[in-house]
């Protein structure tokens, strides 16, 4: 009995060593990234995801560091290395954990990385995979703040491209700032960026 004890007291205090990496882990990565380090912080995650093989959101924060990352204009010389080790995280995050809405969103961005940089030859090739992304994530999840967010901040860009109205877009970042408000992120380290973006986005609408 008292080898079983200690054997199960060993198998606890491992379980919470490990679980304890993890969230050091975890919090240090991200706030590498934080701090502008996006390199080391995606190596890092990756070291994470490697060690987590059925937590999916280590490969989600590798895909959506780096799908960020592509969006800036001085990484443009980056930009292919940078979407193949996202789209590389995505569908492991996928396999992971399918039907996931905020992976899709994270797809859905890195789909329009290429049609910014370089809208006459993908916009066409892209944009419809793109609202596929947002239209899956919103059924599965209707109150999403970034996937309700993102849809009509794609939809703003669309519209200024082609003359369009924006008000209807305008209404759905309002509306996401009111779910971001009453969002719960399931864990300490569950998705919950976005808010400032959408904040940003509603004083251009007005």
């Amino acid at each position: 009995m008292t080898k079983i004890i200690t054997a199960f007291t060993l198998l606890v205090c491992s379980l919470l060593t490990a679980q304890t990496q993890y969230e050091q882990g975890m919090g240090k990565a991200l706030g590498l990234w934080g701090e502008g380090k996006a390199q080391e912080s995606s190596d890092l995650m990756e070291r994470i995801a490697g060690a987590e093989k059925n937590n999916w959101l280590p490969n989600y924060y590798v895909a959506l560091i780096n799908t960020t990352e592509a969006f800036n204009p001085a990484n443009k010389e980056k930009v292919p290395a940078m979407l193949n080790k996202a789209q590389n995280a995505i569908d492991a995050a996928t396999l992971i954990s399918p039907n996931n809405p905020e992976i899709m969103v994270v797809q859905a961005m890195l789909y329009t990385v290429n049609i910014v940089q370089d809208p006459m030859t993908n916009g066409q090739k892209y944009s419809g995979l793109v609202m596929e992304q947002y239209g899956k994530a919103l059924a599965i999840d209707p109150n999403n703040p970034r996937a309700v967010f993102s849809k009509a901040e794609f939809e703003i860009g669309s519209a200024k491209f082609w003359g369009t109205d924006t008000k209807p877009m305008c209404a759905q970042i309002e509306k996401s700032i009111q779910l971001f408000a009453n969002f719960k992120p399931e864990t300490v380290f569950s998705p919950k960026w976005g808010l400032d973006r959408a904040q940003e986005a509603m004083k251009n609408c007005k």
